[in-house]
């Protein structure tokens, strides 16, 4: 089993989107040195708090800045785009950066409804995602000789795709076209027993896999304590609250009492929202991700975790990252 990580770029408050970027770069190099296989940013629009709105230009500066990871999109949200500009966008990263570069795609907006309609320009009303990503695959392959449309770069790249979900659609069709699936458990749980047994059940191999590939994606928030751990976790918790409640933000500093900042019915949303975490010192997110490796038996591991200070983030995932060194077999 893989481990990876998955970095939003996070905007703290009191901080720019430049110093954002920068932790952004500065991470990826650590998580290469901790021996992370992944490292994927995700597009988010409208969001003060969120720096990779420009994904695939993130996910540039930072296999340039990096040289063994694996750097890829987690995810780009199809729908906001045309197939072949995204097939353009990866080829040219494929070129740029052989053998490193991975695409997920989601469904979703990724954005507020308004955002969307500017993305967009014009909204249809039907769903085109799968058609959409069969396009956007057949652009990375070899070309036909009557192909009368190619991307280039891309045509010939083979990038790795994946599907990206949190229902049952995306591991509907991950199994049909088979693909490797990731489901958004670190930020929406609710289905994702459901989808795991509805991918591996449905699976079809493929020229691409083999067999069903997995990969659950978990918040970790760790410290030299436990006590430390959840006070830094109460940036993400309060994240989530200001979310939920129309006034998205910066991420906020964490504080010594959550429940005297964020009202109970959106602490209770938050915390169902981050119900697939670890959160401790090293010897209770050892516990807590093996438990979470027995339940759902990843073949991949996606950790993220908003947390407000630089530093400590980075102590956190080399945590982290000591804990599944110790849990996955070399």
């Amino acid at each position: 089993m893989k481990y990876s990580l998955l970095d939003l770029s996070p905007v703290p408050e009191g901080e720019t989107t430049a110093q954002a970027l920068a932790n952004t770069l500065d991470l990826a190099r650590h998580a290469e040195a901790l021996g992370y296989h992944r490292y994927w940013l995700a597009e988010h629009h409208n969001m003060p708090g969120i720096a990779s709105a420009a994904t695939s230009v993130v996910i540039g500066h930072v296999a340039g800045g990096t040289s063994r990871i694996r750097v890829g999109a987690g995810g780009i949200m199809l729908p906001n785009h045309a197939p072949l500009v995204i097939a353009e966008q990866f080829g040219t990263l494929a070129t740029l950066y052989p053998g490193r570069i991975d695409l997920g795609l989601g469904r979703a907006p990724g954005t507020d409804m308004g955002t969307a309609r500017a993305l967009r320009r014009h909204m249809e009303a039907s769903d085109t995602f799968p058609q959409d990503v069969v396009e956007l695959i057949e652009y990375f392959q070899d070309p036909a000789l009557d192909a009368r449309i190619q991307a280039v770069p891309g045509v010939g790249t083979k990038v790795p795709v994946w599907i990206l979900g949190s229902s049952l659609f995306g591991a509907q069709l991950a199994a049909y076209l088979g693909l490797p699936y990731s489901f958004a458990s670190h930020f929406a749980p609710a289905a994702l027993e459901a989808a795991i047994e509805t991918y591996r059940s449905t699976f079809r191999p493929s020229q691409f896999l083999d067999a069903p590939y997995f990969m659950l994606a978990a918040n970790v928030f760790a410290a030299d304590t436990d006590d430390e751990a959840r006070f830094l976790r109460t940036s993400q918790q309060q994240a989530f609250a200001n979310l939920r409640s129309g006034r998205p933000g910066r991420l906020p500093r964490p504080v010594k009492n959550i429940e005297e900042v964020v009202a109970a019915p959106f602490l209770a949303g938050a915390e169902e929202a981050l119900s697939v975490s670890a959160t401790g010192s090293p010897a209770t997110v050892r516990r807590e991700i093996g438990a979470l490796l027995d339940r759902y038996r990843p073949d991949e591991l996606m950790i993220t975790g908003m947390i407000h200070d630089h530093q400590a983030r980075k102590r956190s995932f080399a945590i982290a990252a000591e804990v599944l060194a110790e849990a996955v077999p070399a």
